[in-house]
């Protein structure tokens, strides 16, 4: 925790982190609003040290919104893991409840003790250094990192189903209208937190699983609406679809076909990869 006593003492000084911390004080009360452990205000101050530390140490892209979504994933499964470890029957809580109402009533500053929790603040922590540090263009200046993975969704998407991005480009749906949110937050607010959890397992075992495989799992997440989107005739109801889709349900199943279909996008043009230059006369 030394970067805690390093460069959270400085959150309140006028120097310009401490619009920093405001703005991430402000975002994380309206994490998973309906979920009673993200209002628990020793979890709220875990994601604030978390996001404010790891702001101050990249300031070339600093706190943008949607970076605090991604810290979700590796909490939940640092918290279970601690509590695993005790082997307190009264803290043993099954992995999947952490995902749904019954997290209401657990209280993890009693639950854990404060080395606990530290060392779920810091495991959480360095992961996410981990996943953004091959993201960080994401979310710098103008976030051209997304720019360009949405573009390459679009090309993507025309070369394996003309049809579906003929439709959605006829009634002038624009792909930086729906995908935007789906490289900014890694379609965490599409998937369920448990549907992410296993997906990001896959996503940590691939080299390149963030910056690259995530490309094709979103084409291949877009496909996979494809009959449901093609009954749609008008703008607005194939936005609105597209920016909530039914996946209230999803889980291991529907994400190991997801997973499945991706990689055969990913082998099929891993010969042809000019849709990820976003232009012509790409190399790989």
């Amino acid at each position: 925790m030394r970067y805690v006593e390093q460069y959270f003492t400085t959150r309140h000084e006028d120097d310009g982190n401490g619009d920093t911390y405001r703005q991430i004080h402000i975002d994380i009360p309206r994490m998973s609003p309906v979920v009673g452990l993200f209002q628990q205000r020793c979890v709220q101050e875990i994601f604030e040290r978390i996001l404010y530390i790891w702001a101050i140490r990249h300031p070339a892209s600093g706190y943008v919104q949607g970076i605090n979504d991604l810290v979700t994933p590796f909490f939940l499964v640092f918290l279970h893991d601690s509590m695993r470890i005790q082997s307190l029957p009264e803290n043993t809580v099954p992995f999947e409840a952490l995902f749904t109402a019954g997290v209401n009533n657990l209280d993890v500053e009693a639950s854990l003790s404060k080395e606990q929790r530290d060392y779920v603040e810091a495991d959480a922590y360095w992961c996410l250094t981990k996943v953004l540090d091959g993201i960080q263009d994401n979310y710098t200046f103008a976030q051209p990192g997304i720019q360009l993975k949405v573009k390459q969704l679009e090309d993507l998407t025309r070369r394996i189903d003309q049809e579906l991005h003929e439709h959605l480009v006829g009634h002038d749906v624009e792909y930086i209208q729906f995908a935007f949110r789906w490289m900014n937050n890694l379609l965490m607010r599409e998937l369920p937190v448990r549907a992410t959890v296993r997906l990001w397992d896959t996503y940590l075992a691939q080299a390149d699983g963030f910056s690259h495989f995530h490309l094709y799992v979103c084409g291949a997440f877009l496909c996979h609406w494809k009959t449901e989107l093609m009954k749609k005739k008008d703008f607005h109801t194939l936005l609105m679809f597209l920016q909530n889709v039914p996946t209230a349900k999803w889980g291991d199943n529907e994400i190991n076909l997801l997973v499945a279909e991706a990689y055969r996008l990913s082998y099929l043009f891993a010969g042809a990869p000019s849709h990820l230059s976003g232009g012509k006369g790409a190399k790989s």
